[in-house]
């Protein structure tokens, strides 16, 4: 029996760590992977989700299957319908052929759902169907198609928080919801960072061909105390970076950002940029507020302000690309395309479809 334990312990590949947390996850990635149950993976953005999709797949009987990873908010309502299901010709405008989706393409395999809270209301009926009779109709088609094929999906929201808003069915909560794994954020596993770091300078010092030997004790102390809200995605650009700059084989503290460090972060200021006695002004000057405001409304109202700005600013560095700029906003898609229109930026941004 001790030998099992020991054995489920085992790293997976692409994932680095020997904390506690990281023990668990690793036993409880390997029992699921035997089995065909749902898994529905939980954790903060950059904790290795993906990571341990691809290992569920890979350790499962459907290893030789496809593997199919779907970003649902990379797409809008319309779109992700049909690259999950596929569609026939003619079923909309541009469907000029008819094309097989997402979910017949992984038939035998394992289909990963990244980002799974971000799919309308609407099309998650579909989805809780397809779990639940493992069938469905293409978009613009009456013939009913059946598959076989495992579902994992990931968020890095608290679903019970969205069923709660009336954003999240809780049936499909449920049924996605037969093997829970959380991937514990960085902050909580500090202890992996030298393990961590590392591998990402034998990596990084390989791929630019320097010769980096040693990282001071000092950088250790203040990367385990820096807090990640990035998580091993952020720390793994900040020792490529502090690879980048240094000259001597050696990463000292001074080459890693100044928050890390425990300073305040650099900030650049743009032009145009304005602060909050302008914006105020502003609203004077265009009687959107008074003195006799309430300072409750005065606030929503500069906040709404400061967003429609910051949005435009940020399609705008995009070309209009809305999936580009909600990534840099930290929002799903849906979320930014609701905005523009609450802000009435679509005729502004035309491009940004």
């Amino acid at each position: 029996m001790a030998a099992s334990n020991s054995k489920e312990a085992e790293p997976l590949a692409g994932l680095i760590g020997k904390s506690p947390a990281m023990q668990d996850v690793y036993r409880v990635t390997r029992q699921v992977a035997a089995s065909s149950a749902t898994v529905l993976l939980t954790g903060e953005t950059g904790t290795g989700k993906e990571l341990i999709a691809r290992a569920i797949h890979e350790l499962s009987p459907r290893a030789a299957g496809p593997y199919v990873r779907v970003n649902c908010g990379a797409l809008s309502e319309s779109l992700l319908e049909s690259e999950l299901f596929g569609h026939v010709k003619g079923a909309f405008t541009s469907a000029l052929e008819n094309r097989t989706g997402r979910f017949e393409a992984a038939h035998g395999g394992t289909i990963f759902l990244d980002e799974i809270d971000s799919v309308s209301y609407t099309l998650q009926v579909k989805l809780l169907r397809v779990l639940q009779e493992q069938e469905f109709e293409r978009v613009g088609d009456n013939r009913t198609i059946r598959v076989d094929c495992r579902v994992v999906a990931a968020t890095n929201r608290d679903l019970l928080d969205e069923i709660e808003a009336g954003r999240f069915r809780d049936d499909l909560y449920f049924r996605l919801n037969v093997v829970p794994v959380y991937l514990p954020p960085l902050r909580e596993r500090t202890g992996d960072i030298p393990l961590l770091a590392a591998f990402f300078i034998r990596k990084y010092a390989e791929s630019n061909g320097v010769s980096i030997s040693t990282i001071s004790d000092e950088s250790l102390a203040a990367l385990a105390r820096y807090s990640w809200p990035g998580n091993v995605r952020e720390l793994q650009n900040y020792i490529e970076r502090a690879i980048v700059f240094s000259h001597d084989g050696h990463l000292s503290l001074d080459l890693f950002p100044p928050h890390v460090r425990g300073g305040a972060p650099v900030r650049v200021s743009r032009p145009g940029a304005r602060n909050s006695e302008s914006l105020c002004r502003e609203l004077v000057s265009h009687g959107m507020t008074s003195a006799g405001d309430a300072a409750g409304n005065l606030y929503e109202r500069i906040v709404s302000l400061v967003e429609k700005e910051l949005i435009q600013q940020v399609l705008k560095s995009c070309q209009g690309v809305q999936t580009k700029a909600a990534v840099r906003l930290g929002i799903n898609r849906n979320t930014l395309h609701k905005k523009i229109e609450e802000y009435g930026l679509e005729s502004e941004e035309g491009s940004a479809a």
